[in-house]
C-alpha cells in the first residue's frame, strides 16, 4: 500500500536536519517514579530528533515490591523528559520504534469498585462488587505468547503478544496536575494498543519542555479493558521525539502508513465518539482540503472505531479512516 505523508508527519521528519541526533538512554530509578502528569523536575533532557531508550514498570507495582519497596499507587510513570524548544501552541510527536516486554510475566486483576461490568463510584448498583482476583501470565518469547491459566479450571489458552504502552501523556494545561489513572487532552492513561512500534502519537504541547510521561506496559489487551486491566508488565521502550512548531492540536492523534487516528476521550462514551470524530473532521479539513460536511459524509461511509477501554475515569474511543480514501495531504484546500 502506498505511504502518503501528511503535513503533520512531514513537519516532524523536516525537524531532523536542524540538529544532529543523538541517543538518551535513561535507566529507571525505582524512586523517581511519579504517579501524577504535571510538572517536576525532568529526570534527562532530549533535543528534538533524539532517540530516548528507557524502561518502564507494571501498573500495579509488582517490580517495586520485587524491590522491596512500598507501591504508592496505580501506574508509575517514567519521567518526566524535557524536549528541548517544545513550547505551548506546538505539537509534540512520538514515534514508537520498539515496545518490547521486560519480564517473564505479567499480570491481570479485577476487584471491586473497577471494571466495565462491575458496579463503581461512576456507576453504582445495588449490591457489593465482584470478588478481588488476579491471575499471572507466562510470557513465551519464543512463541510470541503470554499464557492464560483460568483460576477456577484446569483450561490454558496462549494469547499473541501485542506490547504497549497504556500511559504516554505530558504535563496538563494550566499548572493542573492529573493522577496517572486519568486519560485526557494530554493523553496520560489512554490505554491505547496504537501506542505502538510503527505508530506515531501527536500530543499537545501545555508547558515548557513538554514533560512527557511513560507507563502502564501491556503485553496484550482486549477492545475495551473490559475488567480494567491488561496483562500488565514491564516494559523497554526506543522513542524518537520530534517538535512540530506552530501546530495545536486539541487532543491526542495517533498516525500510521496506513491510517490517521483521531482520540476521544470523556465520559459517557458517546461523547469520547463525538470528540474523536469532530477531531477526524478537522484533521481531513487541515491537511487533506476537505470541507466539513463532505468529511463527515466520507467518514460515514469508511470510518473505523476502536474502543480501547471504557474503565477509567475517562473512556477512550480511536476513530481512523484509511489514507487510500485521501487525496494528497493538502490537495484542494479551500
Amino acid at each position: 500500500m502506498r505511504y502518503i505523508k501528511t503535513t503533520l508527519v512531514a513537519s516532524a521528519l523536516a525537524a531532523l536536519s536542524v540538529a544532529q541526533a543523538q541517543t538518551v538512554r535513561y535507566e529507571l530509578k525505582l524512586n523517581e517514579l511519579k504517579y501524577d502528569y504535571g510538572v517536576a523536575a525532568p529526570v534527562a533532557h532530549l533535543r528534538p530528533g533524539d532517540v530516548l531508550e528507557t524502561n518502564t514498570i507494571d501498573a500495579d507495582g509488582h517490580a517495586l515490591e520485587d524491590a522491596g519497596m512500598k507501591v504508592l499507587g496505580p501506574n508509575p510513570l517514567t519521567g518526566p523528559f524535557y524536549i528541548e524548544g517544545a513550547e505551548p501552541g506546538d505539537t509534540l510527536a512520538i514515534h514508537f520504534l520498539a515496545v518490547d516486554v521486560n519480564a517473564e510475566k505479567g499480570f491481570g486483576s479485577a476487584g471491586p469498585g473497577f471494571g466495565a461490568i462491575n458496579s463503581s463510584g461512576y456507576t453504582p448498583m445495588l449490591g457489593g462488587g465482584i470478588p478481588r482476583s488476579t491471575w499471572t501470565y507466562l510470557i513465551d518469547k519464543k512463541t510470541n505468547t503470554a499464557a492464560f491459566k483460568a483460576n477456577d479450571s484446569s483450561y490454558t489458552v496462549p494469547i499473541p503478544l501485542h506490547p504497549f504502552l497504556g500511559c504516554v501523556g505530558v504535563a496538563p494545561a494550566e499548572g493542573e496536575a492529573r493522577s496517572s489513572i486519568v486519560p485526557a487532552e494530554f493523553g496520560g492513561n489512554m490505554d491505547a494498543p496504537e501506542a505502538t512500534a510503527g505508530n506515531t502519537l501527536y500530543l499537545p504541547v501545555n508547558v515548557a519542555g513538554a514533560l512527557l510521561y511513560l507507563g502502564d506496559g501491556h503485553a496484550a489487551m482486549g477492545d475495551g479493558e473490559v475488567d480494567g486491566t491488561a496483562i500488565e508488565i514491564s516494559m523497554k521502550v526506543k522513542l524518537r521525539t520530534e517538535v512540530i512548531k506552530h501546530k495545536e492540536i486539541k487532543w491526542p492523534r495517533f498516525e500510521n502508513s496506513d491510517y490517521i487516528m483521531a482520540v476521544g476521550i470523556y465520559r459517557p462514551l458517546d461523547d469520547s465518539l463525538r470528540i474523536a470524530f469532530t477531531q477526524l473532521v478537522q484533521w481531513m479539513h487541515d491537511d487533506y482540503g476537505f470541507s466539513d460536511m463532505d468529511a463527515y459524509e466520507l467518514l460515514s461511509k469508511v470510518a473505523e472505531i476502536h474502543l480501547d477501554e471504557m474503565v477509567d475515569p475517562n473512556y477512550t474511543v480511536v476513530a481512523k479512516i484509511n489514507k487510500k480514501y485521501l487525496p494528497p495531504p493538502s490537495a484542494g484546500k479551500k
